[in-house]
């Protein structure tokens, strides 16, 4: 992809200038006066996310369990258990999900409609509720994510999950940072079962500091610095918090030094989003390394759309070409 197409990505969507030409502008990740506020308008959000794609009328075809599930540091961390409640008779695929919120935002109840949509597949959703910074920094959600995906490979039989028919690795934003941080650790360490494949929604997988000098004439879009929803301002704000080292492979997991070897990996992008270059460029990376891809990008809208304009068309796309892409990764796309 040339530079001019790149840039063009980020023209703005008919169909979302149509939305706020016609309804008050979508509040950015910026826009709240504190953590704890913006931590309560991302939870109003995801509940009306989760409203709009319930039925109404029929009886639920998944059960939901919180618990508690021990980390390295002696403490215990909340997952939610999302199973079908009629599933497939050779045993469900698996996926540990990590939600998004810049480090920072968010818990089980984030990715609740993702999450009920996978059962819909047959599958048991892992749905974790990591660590937040500013009171947990940096890596202490690597750790707990990690963490997390050794309990559900150790409790697989208990959970209902056969990893022969999948067990896939994710996140939104933030959460697939850390899908794709653990994704290199469970390789390097030879853990079974296997990872058989990774998804990575609007990744961020390499601070901008850390980023290798032959990538810098097509990382272009951190000139988005006004971007609608995630902004410049808002990215330092969580940066801020989650503290990290930027040249630390556990928060840039583009340095890795390899990155062959890894699962299948469903890549969603954003054009009107400040990280859009580096999850191509992560995705460019791992096809060159022999890393079976799948790519789905988004021309015209900004980061997370579908949080905030649930009911607009290119959001039913989004939903829709997100279970396409579940089924390729489950080998189901034939």
């Amino acid at each position: 992809m040339d530079r001019a197409s790149r840039l063009a990505l980020a023209d703005q969507n008919p169909e979302l200038t149509r939305v706020l030409q016609e309804s008050p502008s979508a509040r950015g990740l910026d826009s709240a006066p504190s953590i704890q506020a913006l931590r309560t308008h991302l939870a109003s959000l995801k509940r009306n996310l989760t409203l709009s794609s319930s039925p109404s009328t029929t009886a639920p075809s998944y059960t939901e369990t919180d618990q508690q599930i021990p980390v390295r540091d002696n403490s215990t961390i909340t997952i939610r258990i999302h199973r079908p409640t009629s599933p497939p008779l050779e045993g469900s695929p698996g996926l540990v999900l990590f939600h998004g919120g810049g480090f920072c935002l968010g818990d089980c109840d984030n990715e609740v409609a993702f999450c009920r949509r996978w059962t819909e597949l047959g599958g048991v959703a892992i749905n974790v509720a990591y660590r937040l910074a500013p009171e947990w920094r940096f890596p202490k959600a690597v750790e707990d994510a990690e963490d997390s995906l050794l309990w559900t490979g150790a409790h697989l039989k208990e959970l209902g999950i056969n990893p022969q028919q999948g067990f896939i690795i994710g996140g939104i934003s933030a959460g697939a940072n850390l899908a794709a941080v653990v994704a290199h650790l469970y390789r390097n360490e030879n853990h079974t079962p296997p990872l058989t494949g990774q998804y990575l929604c609007i990744p961020t997988t390499c601070d901008p500091v850390a980023l290798p000098e032959k990538y810098k004439d097509v990382y272009l879009s951190r000139e988005q610095k006004d971007a609608l929803i995630l902004n410049q301002k808002s990215i330092d704000m969580f940066e801020e918090h989650y503290n990290p080292d930027p040249h630390s492979h556990l928060r840039s997991p583009l340095l890795f030094p390899s990155h062959a070897e890894l699962p299948p990996a469903y890549v969603q992008i954003c054009g009107a989003d400040p990280l859009r270059d580096e999850g191509l460029i992560y995705e460019q990376v791992l096809r060159e390394e022999g890393v079976k891809t799948r790519l789905d990008v988004f021309p015209g809208l900004p980061h997370g759309f579908w949080s905030w304009f649930p009911k607009a068309d290119f959001s039913k796309d989004f939903q829709g070409k997100t279970v396409e892409g579940l089924k390729w990764l489950l080998g189901r796309d034939e």
